[in-house]
């Protein structure tokens, strides 16, 4: 699960998303890359609701709760899932309302409001999804190296 997470994050992020921009437009590739959004964002969203319910059911056997694994792992888990719902259905769907009012990226001033704004929701997305790889990484991590 934790491999999809990682893994589909660090693809689209380094790999897709600047492939698509180096080969396209920057309008076109807006449009492409914001079609792929909606999967992602749901991608994410029901992998870290599945790594949250499957954290849980070996804990239903061994109770572990006082480790430092298991508190470190749970509010790792926990803040993916409320990122990914404020992603999912605040910051997503307001990016693409403001996006769907620039007509054209090349043709507007990079100092318009609009774009000034898209620009920064665009910004908390991107810190966003970088937190997510990180949560990632540190739920691999945890995994592997704390014990206790």
């Amino acid at each position: 699960m934790l491999a999809l997470w990682v893994g589909g994050i660090a693809l689209f992020t380094f790999i897709i998303t600047p492939a698509i921009f180096s080969s396209y437009s920057r309008d076109m590739a807006g449009e492409i890359v914001g079609r792929l959004f909606p999967g992602y964002f749901l991608y994410n969203l029901v992998l870290s609701l599945l790594a949250l319910i499957l954290f849980f059911i070996p804990r239903i056997v061994i109770s572990d709760i006082a480790k430092k694994g298991f508190r470190l792992s749970l509010f790792c888990l926990v803040i993916a899932v409320l990122i990914n719902i404020f992603v999912c259905f605040q910051l997503h769907p307001e990016i693409k309302a403001i996006k769907k009012e620039i007509h054209s990226f090349d043709a507007v001033s990079s100092d318009e409001p609009l774009r000034m704004k898209f620009r920064s929701l665009h910004g908390i997305s991107a810190v966003l999804n970088l937190l997510l790889l990180a949560d990632g990484v540190t739920l691999l991590l945890v995994g592997t190296v704390i014990k206790k």
